[in-house]
């Protein structure tokens, strides 16, 4: 089975069958307290689910820096202590997914908020040969106050406003992966968070004088 987590907009964990079927699910929709929360939700989605965990499937954003990162870390530390492998899925992916399995025709842009007043918005059309939402472009800022319809981006496209990330279907997303025959590279591309834009903290150049 595999363990799913997201923390780029609230915080949900679920656990999926190699199938997609959903075995057990377990979130928050608080967008701050990601720390606080992810252990709890772990705990339970495993104790409903009742273990066999072979993959962890780790939602790797668009997200804002502090929130996204919790969840990629309790991805890793979980798979790290189990000797398991991390599925990195694009979390607009698993939206695009839910919105195709709704009856999506045509091109349509997945938007989540970024915080600072920007939504973070990927372009799909339809699905590939693996049965995965084919993204034709993105993910890119824009701001909150932008006409989407008149963006060259978007042209054409259906918007949709996704409030959260569920989950199960970023399990359900590295359930289409495996079946195709995903394998983990080992390369760090593969595993880099979709951030977007730097982080508020920045290391300082200047080393502090110290005195005796």
């Amino acid at each position: 089975m595999i363990l799913a987590i997201d923390t780029s907009i609230g915080s949900t964990v679920a656990v999926v069958e190699p199938d997609g079927a959903v075995r057990a699910v377990a979130q928050s929709e608080n967008t701050l307290g990601h720390a606080e929360i992810i252990g709890t939700l772990l705990e339970r989605a495993l104790d409903e689910a009742g273990g066999g965990i072979t993959h962890v499937a780790a939602g790797m954003g668009p997200g804002a820096f502090t929130g996204l990162r919790i969840g990629i870390a309790a991805a890793r530390a979980f798979a790290l202590g189990r000797g398991l492998p991390v599925v990195p899925v694009p979390s607009h992916d698993a939206a695009a997914l839910g919105h195709l399995d709704a009856g999506a025709s045509g091109p349509f842009a997945i938007v989540t908020d970024a915080r600072r007043r920007e939504n973070a918005v990927t372009v799909y059309d339809g699905v590939d040969g693996r049965g995965l939402p084919r993204r034709v472009a993105g993910p890119e800022l824009r701001p909150q106050t932008a006409d989407l319809s008149a963006d060259p981006l978007t042209s054409g496209a259906e918007i949709v406003h996704a409030p959260s990330i569920r989950a199960a279907d970023v399990g359900r997303v590295a359930a289409l992966m495996l079946a195709a025959g995903w394998q983990p590279t080992g390369g760090l591309a593969e595993t880099e968070p979709l951030y977007l834009r730097s982080p508020d903290v920045t290391v300082g150049h200047a080393p502090k004088k110290v005195r005796a």
